[in-house]
């Protein structure tokens, strides 16, 4: 009876024991949890989710979702996002572009082709295909309906890829350092288009024309000699323009003058006169009674004999030159014979350097 007594406090002391320490790890653990809470700065109250929020969403998206609610807009998604207009979308293909054809699970019809001058590529099975300012969802599209309307594949899907965009270019010809296509200059102005060709050379004309495409007269423009002096030529240059740069007039002073010369008159008219004086007068050697005109006609090279002389004395009218004359003053005392003027002359007139002129 002693032992059995003494062994049931013994087991009850124990018991005890335990639940005091269960106790004080319990009441420890939960005295912390707010204390850290309050040392986070956050509230021991639940959140409360937006109303109207779906079960599962992220808790991320929920805000931007309420934002997005707040204002009225609706929230980006990766769907609203492939809605927004691509840029690229708007490009047409032209003459001279080099796009790859493809159709899914079909290699056998794929093509690299390109678009001839008349607008039109030629494809497998389908022929000639007129896709001249298609973009390019349009003519795959286009494709599309031919493969599928003459039977050759079912539910067809075409891509197209534009390996060379040659119609997007402007091309750039004529009087300028380098003529050419330039591409990925579309919205430029023209005075840009024309420095990235090098700028003009020494006998550009300025009355230059801009043939746009699908328009049938091209736009003329006279710029002046200075470009910064008049900015109402610098037009908008469009993909697929042709800006074309003629060479100017030039008559040609050559003999026995001051400066044998090359005179640019592309914005006016020159006279026989004006032009001795530009080229620094005759020297006193000069055979004025022996002075010609020397003229390319439809029929050939012509000789206009002059009476410089007389012209100088308002004895006699001063001729107006044109374009390409060559007005040649010979050397007196007979250093060169008369029979061999013309080609005196033209020899000189290779030789010359060229001037522009403000008449």
């Amino acid at each position: 009876m002693e032992s059995g007594s003494s062994r049931f406090p013994r087991c009850g002391r124990a018991f005890l024991f335990v639940l005091a320490a269960f106790l004080v790890v319990v009441s420890g653990a939960a005295a912390q949890q707010p204390a850290s809470g309050a040392q986070a700065g956050q509230s021991s109250t639940p959140t409360e989710l937006p109303a109207g929020l779906p079960t599962g969403q992220p808790l991320s998206q929920a805000a931007a979702s309420a934002s997005g609610a707040a204002t009225g807009a609706p929230a980006k998604t990766p769907d609203t996002a492939k809605d927004s207009p691509d840029q690229s979308a708007l490009v047409k293909l032209g003459p001279g572009d080099l796009i790859e054809v493809s159709v899914y699970n079909v290699p056998e019809l794929a093509s690299k082709v390109r678009v001839s001058n008349s607008g039109d590529v030629y494809l497998p099975l389908i022929d000639y295909v007129h896709v001249d300012g298609l973009t390019q969802e349009e003519a795959q599209t286009l494709l599309e309906k031919r493969l599928s309307d003459g039977g050759f594949v079912r539910s067809p899907h075409v891509t197209i890829f534009v390996d060379e965009a040659a119609s997007q270019g402007v091309t750039v010809i004529g009087e300028v350092t380098k003529p050419g296509i330039y591409p990925d200059v579309a919205d430029h102005k023209l005075y840009e288009v024309v420095s990235l060709a090098g700028g003009f050379t020494v006998s550009a004309s300025r009355k230059i024309a801009v043939i746009r495409r699908n328009q049938p007269d091209p736009i003329r423009i006279d710029l002046p000699r200075n470009l910064a002096d008049d900015l109402s030529g610098n037009i908008d240059i469009l993909p697929g323009d042709t800006i074309t740069i003629p060479r100017a007039p030039i008559i040609y002073v050559v003999g026995d003058v001051g400066r044998p010369s090359g005179l640019l008159v592309d914005n006016g008219t020159l006279t026989v006169l004006q032009a001795l004086a530009l080229a620094g007068g005759t020297n006193r050697t000069a055979k004025l009674g022996a002075a010609r005109i020397i003229r390319k006609g439809p029929a050939g090279m012509t000789e206009t004999k002059l009476e410089i002389k007389k012209m100088l004395e308002a004895k006699a009218p001063d001729v107006t030159l044109q374009a390409d004359d060559i007005l040649f003053i010979p050397i007196s005392a007979g250093k060169i014979m008369a029979g061999r003027t013309l080609e005196a002359a033209m020899s000189m007139a290779t030789a010359v350097s060229i001037y522009a002129v403000h008449p």
